[in-house]
This record gives structure tokens, C-alpha cells and sequence, in this order.
């Protein structure tokens, strides 16, 4: 069924998810705050910035005007930076006149609170302004989505009736959506994910190869199962889609923001450069901090997450940082 969807985020990764829902014949609107953007999504069926060489569906609707983009959805998708989402969230809340399913695909942790989004998206959208709230996430580049190569990602939900319509309005034969119920396991993995990103590129810019990547995957993913489970997550969802996969996806491609940060961090750029550079938001920056933050609070053990916010924090010379990680005590890999 024909459903009216507006996309809050005019990025790469909204932008290939209006197109997937565009593909599957609902009507989209997608927003954001930058007019010459949105012009050009009308009148060239563009985005350049973004995604290249990528022509838009004509059906795509852009709007700079967050009241036109949402009247009268079905669901509203938020795909905004993790640093702009509760201001977006307020401005949603103040102009929605109606009850949708609201979803994101977002992928960090709030700064200084360390929350996760679907928590801020609870406390600034009424209950009035919104059904249950869909995290949509999982491995997955916009490049590629964009065009049309094969994917799969999660639907979770507390409801998973709601779920399940995510599940619905994205699937198609490129694009396959499963559904979950562990909310935090499935934003925990999206979030701390890029922060081993970071890690594996900085190790490719050193000039290490696959047994130093295999490695940072595998025990930074007991990293983020440690500091997940801690905050109430089921272990199996980090050997999923949004674990697992999300890792493998952005720790070894060069779509991957994060990955593309980190190589220049261990080609000895500094990290203002890199940020100065990219063009883009870099969520494993910010995440590195939230997370470091959070272990320290609940005393949870992540020594990689520790080592990359002191390369990014404290300035200290990534080269050696690895060493330092390399000669920490013994201990077994059983050890949580």
C-alpha cells in the first residue's frame, strides 16, 4: 500500500533511502536546511555533494520546509548527524500535526548525555506526535544502496508490529529488512562500530595488513559487546546484522567516512585536517568520546575505544599507540 513518507536529512544515507522508498512506489518527501541542496534534488535530480554520478528518481520530492516535508506522513525517517537530532527532534515536534510511525537510521551516541537516539527521540517527540519509534540500521554503504546492490539491515522496535511495517515499506529484491526487538543492541553496534572503523583505517594508513584489521575487528566487536550488554543488550544481536556485519562493512571499504579518517589519522594528517578534509560528518569522532565517557562511568574495560580517543583527544602518536596495545598484560580471549 501507497504510503506518504517524508526523510529528514539530505545526505548520502537519506538520500538513498528516499530512493528506495521511491522504488517502491511511496510518495517521498525528503528535507533539508541547505536551499542550493534542495534546488538542485528538484531541478537536476542530483545530489553531488553526496552521492555522485547518482541520478535521483524524478519522483523525489526536496522541501527546505520541515511543516510541508511531514503534513500528513505515514512515517517520518530521521536521518540527520547524531549532534543535530534532538534539535531536529524539538523543530519535528513543534509543526507535527499528526501520529506517525517515526524511524531513524542514524548512527551515534549523544554528546555529554551519551544517549542513544532513539532515547532522544522519547524525550523530545510526544507521545501524541508520534507511534513507536523503528531503528533501521545494519551494514550498509549509500553508494552502494544507491545503486541498487544488494543489501540487508534491521528493523527493531519495542513493537514489533511497527517493526514489521518498516520491514514492509523498505524490502524490495535489492533491499532486504529483517526485523528485531533489541533496540539498544541494534544502536549500541551502529554506534560503537565506527569507532573501530576509526581504528582499522588508522592501521591501514600505518601500513599494516589483514591479520592487524582481523584482529581490531574482532576484539573491538568484544569491546562493543561488553559495553552493550552492560547497557541492557542481548549478546546474539552483536553476531547480526548490526553487529558483525555493520563492523565488517565499514572497518574494510573505502565508502566507509570513518575508515577514510582514520587511514589519514595513521598517515600522520591531523585530525582537524582529516574533519577539514572529508566533507562530511565523521560520527566515530564524537562516538569515540561518548563511549570512552560512558566505559569510564560504568567501568567496562575497552581498551581500543581508549587508545583511539587518546590518538584523537590527547594527541598522542598513533604508531606508538598500537605498540602499547600490542604489549598490555595477557589475558584470556575468554575473558569478558
Amino acid at each position: 500500500m501507497k504510503q506518504k513518507i517524508a526523510v529528514l536529512g539530505a545526505g548520502s544515507w537519506g538520500t538513498a533511502l528516499a530512493m528506495v522508498l521511491v522504488e517502491n512506489g511511496h510518495d517521498v518527501t525528503i528535507w533539508g536546511n541547505k536551499e542550493t541542496q534542495i534546488n538542485e534534488i528538484n531541478e537536476k535530480h542530483t545530489n553531488t555533494h553526496y552521492l555522485k554520478e547518482i541520478t535521483l528518481p524524478t519522483e523525489l520530492v526536496a522541501t527546505i520546509n520541515l511543516e510541508e516535508a511531514i503534513k500528513d506522513a505515514d512515517a517520518v525517517l530521521f536521518v540527520v548527524p547524531t549532534k543535530a537530532m534532538r534539535d531536529v527532534s524539538k523543530q519535528f515536534n513543534e509543526v507535527c500535526q499528526n501520529k506517525p510511525i517515526v524511524i531513524h537510521a542514524s548512527k551515534g551516541l549523544e554528546q555529554d548525555t551519551h544517549k542513544r537516539i532513539t532515547e532522544v527521540l522519547e524525550e523530545e517527540i510526544s507521545p501524541s506526535h508520534r507511534e513507536a519509534i523503528v531503528v533501521l540500521s545494519g551494514p550498509s554503504h549509500a553508494e552502494e544502496v544507491a545503486v541498487k546492490d544488494v543489501t540487508t539491515i534491521t528493523a527493531a522496535s519495542s513493537s514489533m508490529e511497527a517493526a514489521e511495517y518498516v520491514q514492509k515499506l523498505f524490502s524490495n529484491d535489492y533491499f532486504r529488512v529483517y526485523t528485531n526487538s533489541d533496540v539498544i543492541g541494534v544502536e549500541m553496534g551502529a554506534a560503537l562500530k565506527n569507532i573501530i572503523a576509526l581504528g582499522s583505517g588508522a592501521l591501514k594508513g600505518l601500513g599494516y595488513g589483514d591479520n592487524a584489521r582481523a584482529a581490531i575487528m574482532t576484539r573491538g566487536l568484544a569491546e562493543i559487546s561488553r559495553l552493550g550488554v552492560a547497557m541492557g543488550a542481548n549478546p546474539l544481536t552483536f553476531i547480526g546484522l548490526s553487529g558483525v556485519g555493520d563492523l565488517a562493512v565499514t572497518c574494510a571499504s573505502e565508502h566507509s567516512r570513518n575508515f577514510r579518517a582514520g587511514y589519514l589519522l595513521g598517515k600522520g594528517n591531523s585530525l582537524d585536517d582529516v574533519l577539514d578534509n572529508m566533507g562530511m560528518i565523521v560520527e566515530g569522532v564524537y562516538t569515540t568520546k561518548a563511549a570512552y565517557e560512558l566505559a569510564q562511568e560504568r567501568q567496562i574495560e575497552m581498551p581500543i575505544t581508549e587508545a583511539i580517543y587518546d590518538v584523537i583527544y590527547n594527541d598522542k602518536d598513533v604508531s606508538s599507540t598500537v605498540k602499547n596495545i600490542m604489549l598490555r598484560e595477557h589475558k584470556s580471549e575468554q575473558e569478558l
